[in-house]
C-alpha cells in the first residue's frame, strides 16, 4: 500500500542523530529520489516520448524491471533503520508497509506472467514513483533542515489523489495474477507432502486483497491527521 513510514531522522529532545548517521540517512533518502526519478522517466518514455513499435518491441515490465526491484526492494533498509533506533519510525508499522509494497513487485508481478501485463501496473508506477520522489525528497531535506514549503506542501497534499491510485493499480495486479494462481495452482504446496502441510498461493493473494478493506482506509485517514497537524496552523510544524 502506498501510504508508507518512511526513513526519516530522530526528532529526539534530548539526543541529536551523529554526523555519520545522517549522512547515511540523507545519502538512503537521495539516492531513492535518483532511482524513482529515473522510474518516472522511464514510464513517461514508454508511453509518451516512444512510439507504438517500441511498446510492441518490449512490456513495461520488461523495460522498468531493474529498476523498480532494485528501488522498491531497497525500501527494506528502512525496517532496519526502525529496527536500529536510526529512525523514528515504529518497526511493526514499518515492516508492514514495506512488505506490501515488496508483495506486489516480488509476490505477484515477478511471480505470475498475468501480473507483468496487468493495467495495473503502470497506475501503481505512475503512483508510486511521484510519491517517492516527493517524500524521499522532503526527508532528505528535512535531514538538513532545508525545507521548501512548497514541498512540505506537496508531501502532505498528493497523497489524496496518489494514494486511492496507487491502492487501484496494485489491487488490478493482485486481480490479475489470482486469475493465473487459480487455473495453474502455481507457488502452491499441496498434500499429502513430505512437510505434511499444505499452502495456498491463491488464496494468499486473496487474503493480502482483502486486506485492504480493513488497512487502507486507516493509513490513509492517518495522513490526513498529519496534513491537519503539519498544514493546519500547528506551532510547531515538526516534519513526520
Amino acid at each position: 500500500m502506498s501510504a508508507k513510514t518512511a526513513t526519516k531522522p530522530i526528532k529526539a529532545a534530548s539526543k541529536e542523530p551523529s554526523s555519520l548517521t545522517k549522512l547515511y540517512l540523507f545519502a538512503y533518502n537521495a539516492i531513492q529520489v535518483g532511482g524513482w526519478s529515473y522510474i518516472l522517466y522511464q514510464l513517461i518514455n514508454y508511453y509518451v516520448l516512444e512510439g507504438p513499435q517500441f511498446r510492441a518491441q518490449i512490456t513495461l515490465w520488461d523495460y522498468t524491471r531493474l529498476a523498480v526491484i532494485i528501488f522498491q526492494n531497497a525500501a527494506f533498509v528502512e525496517i532496519l533503520n526502525a529496527v536500529f533506533g536510526l529512525v523514528k519510525s515504529n518497526p511493526v508499522v514499518t515492516t508492514f508497509q514495506v512488505f506490501s509494497r515488496m508483495m506486489v513487485v516480488v509476490g505477484v508481478v515477478m511471480a505470475t506472467p498475468t501480473g507483468k501485463v496487468s493495467p495495473g501496473l503502470p497506475i501503481a508506477l505512475f503512483a508510486w514513483s511521484i510519491t517517492e520522489i516527493i517524500r524521499y525528497g522532503f526527508y532528505a531535506l528535512n535531514i538538513i533542515k532545508v525545507v521548501p514549503k512548497l514541498v512540505v506542501f506537496l508531501r502532505y497534499t498528493t497523497f489524496i489523489g496518489l494514494y486511492p491510485i496507487g491502492v487501484t493499480g496494485e489491487l488490478l495486479c493482485f486481480w490479475w495474477a489470482q486469475r493465473y494462481a487459480r487455473e495453474n495452482s502455481v507457488w502452491s504446496l499441496e498434500m499429502p507432502n513430505k512437510l505434511n502441510a499444505t499452502f495456498s498461493y491463491y488464496a494468499l493473494l486473496w487474503i493480502v486483497m482483502l486486506g485492504y478493506i480493513p488497512i487502507f482506509p486507516q493509513l490513509y485517514m492517518h495522513m490526513f491527521t498529519l496534513r491537519r497537524k503539519i498544514l493546519g496552523g500547528d506551532s510547531k510544524k515538526k516534519a513526520n
